[in-house]
């Protein structure tokens, strides 16, 4: 499963959602499902995240993994 940190950055940024889909290109609702780990960006996608919330991207995205 893919965690993200990607709401505490943008709060630490001061970035609404919405500001955050606009700086990258895409919805605020895109923003949200990502926080809510319910959507996985693609590569270019979390690499404009990364750029905007000057964090690595190691830092912001990481595979948990799944318990059998």
């Amino acid at each position: 499963m893919l965690k993200n940190r990607v709401k505490e950055l943008r709060a630490r940024n001061n970035y609404t959602q919405s500001d955050l889909g606009k700086l990258v290109g895409v919805t605020r609702q895109t923003i949200a499902f990502i926080e809510k780990g319910e959507f996985s960006p693609s590569i270019t996608l979390a690499l404009k995240l990364s750029k905007e919330l000057k964090e690595p991207l190691e830092q912001i995205f990481w595979l948990e993994e799944e318990i059998r």
